[in-house]
């Protein structure tokens, strides 16, 4: 039978069962067509070799890494990835659907295969000011008519953040549920420390994995539970930039009763890290030095994602599964020979044509100029309350602490001024806080990107600094900001809804360390990421929303009676 390559004298993985398998590879029109067959065709002589299944990231938002979908695959496609699962939530909270669309159409052809999850929880709370909202007729939209237009690649309801809203019944959450499962689409979770009755609650409402996890009791405990209610769950085991859990969650890898429920994700990932460590690839070889035995790491990185997403002819090397093969000089160390993606050598040099990936006009115009608002003045962020609440940044951590409420702030307390401005829909409702444990001595920093909503977010050391900041993020139409005696001192524009930049990588990565080398930060805090995260109503201790001050606990905003309380007790 006629092949257009044979890839020869090799050891490929067989993911089933977890072992190398000496045999010759036969592909055409980007597909295996037969192993150890008898085939003529061009021959590439891989002995000693051996070959896997292309990498597959179970869940990312590709807005956290900052550049665009394009260069995003460029650099992960070297990197032996071959699909990735996107969760445009944050893009979403911005521009709403036609965030989601406008990534859908910027992702077509990619030398990666981009498969999308439909953001739950857009806003991510009812206390959020987010200028997008997707609603479960929104949900529903996605699943029949966005699916068929864009070749099938949605594959269901993202991480359902809303647990609250799961356990006591959110009709429009429900509804949502409900439309992927009636379509039997797949169901993320998003349940940090969930545990008990209400775990079982969550999951027995069609939720299908979590990557939350942070130790091994919570793992096996969502394990136990799926288990027992003899439903589907994969726990995602989380390594990217902001979370890292895999020294915690690795051994369920070498436990037989959990090994194929679990999966590799990054979730979030900064470009130089992607540069500087890799992407799948790089979690795959950590876990091989934690004692992962290399075959169970791969089929971790591949076939069990694959499974999960019920991505036919993905993670496998079998006929009939597509050509994306990675070709290893070293399985422990993950040494990369080259790559395959459907039948053809992966180049990562090879310019992605713009007409390739075109996007309309309108989505285009929508998601480049999100940014609406007037100019800041001294004025709107004046203090006018005679206590304000103080959070604290945690090292090495995204949560926030309670410092109690303070009358002034000042460098020697290591104590500046935050602001968040709605920074979409002008209205220009703004809320001031004090913020401990940053290390800022001077200037004033600032960025567009603040999770969940992706405020205008700025902290500083005066108020004019802060406000310059505030007014060259408006001229840029996003970014992230450095401000000095009121001059700009580093800078890097996220033309795409604040979030993302056209920039090339170099580019964006050089300009990023002059960001964090000028700002100075305390040691285990990274400024931007760190006050990116204060926004975020979710998770922490308090956190800071254009309404003003939020507890998290209790789930409402601070008075001024609590912050007086905090002041004097």
């Amino acid at each position: 039978m006629k092949a257009d390559l044979l890839l020869k004298n090799g050891y490929y993985l067989d993911v089933i069962k977890r072992e190398f398998v000496k045999g010759d590879i036969a592909i055409k029109s980007g597909k295996i067509i037969g192993i150890n067959g008898d085939f003529q065709g061009e021959v590439k002589d891989i002995s000693g070799k051996y070959v896997v299944p292309g990498f597959i990231d179970g869940h990312i938002h590709l807005e956290s890494s900052i550049v665009s979908p394009e260069t995003f695959a460029r650099r992960t496609s070297s990197n032996g990835t071959t699909a990735v699962v996107v969760d445009p939530h944050e893009i979403a909270n911005v521009c709403g659907m036609a965030g989601i669309e406008y990534m859908l159409q910027k992702t077509k052809n990619l030398p990666i295969d981009v498969f999308f999850m439909v953001s739950s929880c857009v806003p991510a709370t009812q206390f959020d000011e987010s200028a997008g909202t997707i609603s479960s007729a929104d949900v529903i939209k996605c699943f029949d008519e966005l699916n068929k237009k864009y070749d099938n690649r949605i594959l269901g309801l993202a991480e359902v953040m809303n647990y609250p809203g799961v356990i006591y019944g959110d009709e429009e959450l429900l509804k949502k549920i409900d439309a992927a499962k009636s379509r039997n689409m797949c169901i993320d979770g998003h349940s940090p420390g969930l545990s008990g009755d209400d775990l079982i609650k969550y999951i027995s409402a069609g939720i299908e994995s979590d990557h939350e996890c942070t130790s091994f009791s919570e793992a096996k405990e969502k394990l136990d539970v799926a288990k027992k209610l003899n439903v589907k769950f994969s726990v995602m085991i989380r390594e990217g930039t902001a979370a890292k859990n895999l020294n915690a969650l690795y051994p369920l890898i070498n436990m037989n009763e959990y090994r194929d429920s679990v999966m590799f994700v990054t979730d979030d990932k900064h470009p130089e890290e992607l540069k500087d460590q890799g992407h799948i690839d790089y979690i795959i070889k950590r876990a091989i030095s934690l004692g992962v035995k290399p075959e169970d790491a791969y089929v971790t990185a591949t076939y069990n994602a694959a499974k999960h997403f019920a991505l036919a002819g993905y993670g496998k090397i079998e006929p009939d599964c597509f050509a994306n093969l990675v070709i290893l000089d070293d399985i422990k160390n993950v040494k990369i020979n080259c790559i395959y993606k459907n039948g053809k050598t992966v180049d990562p040099s090879t310019d992605i044509s713009p007409a390739e990936n075109h996007v309309d006009t309108t989505l285009n115009e929508r998601v480049m100029n999100s940014i609406n608002m007037r100019k800041v003045t001294l004025e709107d962020i004046k203090n006018r309350q005679r206590y304000v609440q103080v959070i604290g940044l945690k090292k090495g951590e995204i949560i926030t602490t309670d410092e109690g409420a303070l009358t002034d702030y000042g460098v020697d307390k290591d104590v500046i001024k935050i602001v968040v401005i709605e920074s979409h829909k002008g209205t220009m409702h703004t809320g001031i806080a004090y913020l401990k444990g940053m290390g800022l001595k001077k200037g004033a920093i600032g960025t567009t990107v603040a999770h969940d909503s992706h405020y205008m977010i700025l902290a500083g050391t005066n108020d004019n600094d802060i406000v310059t900041a505030a007014n060259r993020l408006i001229e840029l139409q996003g970014g992230k900001i450095y401000v000095e005696n009121g001059k700009i001192k580093a800078e890097l524009r996220l033309e795409i809804a604040g979030l993302m930049t056209e920039e090339k990588e170099d580019e964006v990565i050089n300009k990023l360390h002059l960001l964090k080398d000028l700002v100075k930060a305390n040691v285990g805090i990274d400024p931007f990421m760190n006050l990116s995260f204060v926004s975020l109503a979710v998770i922490g201790d308090v956190r800071l929303l254009p309404s003003g001050s939020f507890d998290v606990k209790k789930w409402k905003f601070i008075t001024e009676e609590e912050l007086e309380e905090k002041a004097t007790s």
